[in-house]
């Protein structure tokens, strides 16, 4: 079976407030967009796992692939299997890349061998693995709430929008990303707020980690102006980055303009 793990942008990004367990309160839209993974999975006389295409940093049996088969065969009498992933989405880039292959995995590994797992238990082992899994296996666009892993469909309809991703290989850390946070609440209803026109967006749908990263890495917001002086009706960081897309009434090709960075582009669904 192959499948193909999506990445996702948030649309807006507010931290709320530090919670006791060390992890951030935030709220965002999480929406799925077409740039994606390969991930092959078949059965085999022992387990293993491989990868092609973008270097995993870190050994294989902390991958959160493996993680999510292991943490099944725990609880199903699952065969051995031979997973093959075809890394494309940039790693550590506000994209949730990683999160999306163990989501993926989860529920190829349940229909591959029909073990029937409900939408709720396969829920609970995304959440299990990491903050943004359980998203990926709605994949659906929501609004994203607490660490990110409670979630609730919204009605943001984006199909037929051109969205223009551009990451410029520069790695942030977590760590990094959330020093000099000052986490508060947003200034409007993220859900209401997007209920708006997407040109209506500019001012008002935030990405509360721009302020602190862009400083730091000039080359960040200038990637923003330039997807606004290129047309885009909103342009944002994605996560915690450092990737930064923009949202085009029409197509646009900007791979030449970009062409030092890695770039996807293409329509909404």
């Amino acid at each position: 079976m192959i499948v193909f793990p999506n990445a996702k942008i948030n649309v807006g990004l507010n931290i709320i407030e530090k919670r006791s367990d060390g992890y951030h309160n935030i709220e965002s839209c999480f929406y799925p967009v077409g740039w994606s993974d390969a991930l092959e999975i078949t059965i085999a006389d022992e387990f293993g796992f491989i990868t092609d295409g973008i270097a995993i940093p870190g050994n294989n049996s902390d991958n959160l692939c493996v993680k999510a088969y292991k943490m099944i065969a725990s609880d199903y009498a699952l065969p051995a299997v031979q997973m093959h992933l075809l890394k494309a989405v940039p790693i550590g880039a506000g994209l949730g890349g990683g999160s999306s292959d163990a989501a993926f995995a989860i529920k190829a590994l349940d229909q591959q061998f029909n073990l029937q797992i409900s939408f709720e238990k396969q829920l609970d082992y995304a959440r299990r693995l990491g903050s943004d899994c359980a998203f990926f296996i709605l994949n659906k666009p929501a609004y994203c709430f607490e660490k990110g892993d409670k979630f609730e469909e919204i009605d943001l309809n984006l199909r037929g929008k051109w969205i223009v991703m551009v990451n410029p290989g520069i790695h942030i850390s977590t760590i990094e990303a959330y020093a000099g946070i000052n986490p508060q609440p947003g200034r409007s209803d993220l859900r209401n707020v997007l209920k708006q026109p997407v040109s209506a967006w500019k001012d008002e749908v935030k990405n509360d980690f721009e302020a602190t990263l862009f400083p730091k890495y000039p080359l960040l917001q200038k990637i923003k102006d330039d997807l606004y002086s290129s047309g885009a009706e909103y342009a944002a960081m994605s996560g915690s980055g450092s990737t930064l897309y923009g949202i085009y009434d029409n197509e646009k090709n900007l791979e030449k303009h970009f062409s030092k960075f890695k770039v996807w582009q293409g329509f909404l669904s």
